[in-house]
């Protein structure tokens, strides 16, 4: 490639040689050897205290107890009761090792500090919420549940441009990020060097040198497979301040299991993207891994802009602090394009606003509600809701991929198929490839364009952030580009459910033991 900056960034090598002599496999190694070792004092203890079958019993039935106490979800008790019930101590140690909250204590006292820093920074308009539609809809509620864990306040004067493509979001990207004047805030779960991502890198590296303040942000899971682990300081050396979150360390850790899976790009408060597309060539189908790549994401201009300002620095702040919360109270008017409202979702704060919002538009639905999504790992209650709009006569679709990235997550989803048929809820897999867009879009009225999936790791695990609109013009496009793809889809049935192949149906009731631990 003939982009000057990625010569001057020369990549992680890939390979699997490369791979066993790198970081990445120094960490796994020392990791295992810290389980080695704790397996082994377990196997000590046992042989040398003939009561100690006593002391587990009791340990065990001590977490059980605990266990049907506990407010997680009533899947993922099961899924710990089935684990406990074979692998009694090992699994009784892990379910105390994840509920201590070791290895992300620290980070959940950051978070609430933070919040609490920035909580009236983005203050309501209360003629804003008070409109007799916002009112009327049940929208004013929906905000004011959002800003109980947060400042995500409800906006007019701003417009909103849905890309039903990765490629035509990069196209307005390009575009917008040359305009930058004042700064250039990134967040990605995945950047992977290529077109895409030294195509923006070029002009991030030239905003730098003109002063502008660029700031990227990744997922630190990049570094086991995608960039090397000195990829920060490299960005720096072009002027680009650079933060991995949660970088894998040689350490058995809970906190590796949230991960930042928010994508998020503000230009000088002004402009804001959002939705499913992150920074690699298969996002915008220059390359193909698992046939075409169907996404989609937002471009907002206007108000709402300034809360993705403050939901980036406040992820950029939570591992070391660099305030510069003035940025985030840029405010410029564009033109009135219905209401918008950005939230973000932390899996920190106890509460599952990701899967709130979802189930709000399930139960509000009159007419129809149209959902894409790439994983559907349900729990009880978002099966319920997507039957219940269903049973009462709400036109519940729903477009899968054709074409997994992932088979045993793939096969766990249509383990639903059965129940959700069954209840009226008609589903479609997307023969072109892989959709890995994230969309609600309901009654002409209401949409949801993000980042969050409709599995546990997204609701549950990662840090999250989406888009809601109510009448906004996009809506329109939005539910347009899910009649367009819908065409390109073949329909799920009781017939196709009775013909998947057996080695499907097995792999699916083997992972639905396991599924809210993925």
């Amino acid at each position: 490639m003939d982009n000057e900056v990625l010569y001057l960034l020369p990549g992680k090598k890939k390979g699997l040689l490369h791979l066993l002599f790198s970081r990445t496999a120094l960490v796994a190694l020392l990791i295992l050897v810290q389980v080695l070792l704790f397996a082994g004092f377990y196997i000590w203890i046992a042989d040398l205290f003939k009561w100690f079958t006593m002391v587990q019993a009791s340990f065990s039935i001590c977490m059980v107890f605990y266990l049907f106490n506990n407010s997680m979800d009533y899947s993922a008790k099961l899924t710990w009761m089935f684990l406990i019930t074979l692998f009694p101590v090992p699994a009784s140690l892990m379910l105390w090792y994840t509920q201590m909250n070791i290895g992300h204590r620290l980070i959940t006292v950051r978070q609430k500090e933070l919040i609490t820093e920035t909580k009236g920074m983005l203050p309501q308009k209360q003629e804003t919420i008070a409109k007799k539609e916002l009112v009327d809809s049940g929208t004013d509620d929906l905000c004011r549940y959002l800003n109980r864990s947060g400042c995500f306040p409800i906006y007019e004067n701003t417009e909103a441009t849905y890309f039903p493509l990765g490629e035509n979001k990069f196209t307005a990207v390009i575009e917008e990020l040359k305009k930058a004047e004042s700064f250039i805030f990134m967040e990605y779960f995945i950047v992977d060097e290529g077109y895409m991502w030294g195509s923006i890198l070029k002009i991030l590296a030239e905003k730098a040198k003109q002063g502008v303040d660029v700031r990227v942000m990744y997922d630190g899971m990049c570094e086991v497979t995608l960039l090397p682990h000195d990829y920060p300081k490299r960005l720096e050396g072009l002027g680009i301040k650079c933060k991995q979150f949660s970088p894998i360390q040689p350490f058995v850790s809970t906190h590796y299991n949230y991960r930042d899976h928010r994508k998020i790009l503000v230009i000088d408060g002004k402009v804001a993207f959002n939705g499913g597309v992150n920074l690699a060539d298969e996002y915008i189908n220059r390359i193909e891994r698992f046939g075409h790549w169907k996404d989609a994401a937002l471009m907002l201009k206007g108000e709402a802009a300034q809360s993705f300002t403050l939901m980036f620095l406040q992820m950029w702040n939570m591992v070391e602090p660099d305030v510069k919360w003035e940025q985030a109270g840029i405010c410029v008017a564009a033109r009135t394009d219905g209401f918008v409202m950005p939230y973000c979702d932390c899996p920190l704060d106890g509460e599952k606003v990701g899967e709130s919002v979802y189930i709000d538009i399930l139960y509000r639905a009159k007419h129809y509600v149209h959902i894409m999504t790439p994983y559907l790992i349900l729990d009880n209650e978002l099966e319920t809701a997507l039957k219940y709009a269903a049973e009462r006569g709400v036109d519940v679709k729903l477009i899968f991929p054709g074409v997994p990235d992932k088979k045993a997550a793939y096969a766990l989803g249509k383990t639903h198929y059965r129940s959700l048929v069954g209840a009226g809820v008609k589903i479609y897999e997307y023969t072109p490839g892989f959709v890995h867009a994230k969309v609600f879009v309901s009654d002409n009225e209401k949409a949801v364009v993000g980042t969050i999936n409709l599995d546990y790791r997204s609701l549950y695990h990662h840090f999250e952030c989406a888009t809601y609109l109510y009448r906004a013009s996009c809506i329109a496009d939005i539910e347009k580009d899910f009649a367009d793809t819908l065409a390109k889809c073949r329909r799920v049935t009781m017939e196709t459910i009775r013909n998947e192949k057996r080695s499907m149906k097995l792999l699916g009731g083997f992972m639905k033991i396991l599924a809210p631990l993925m």
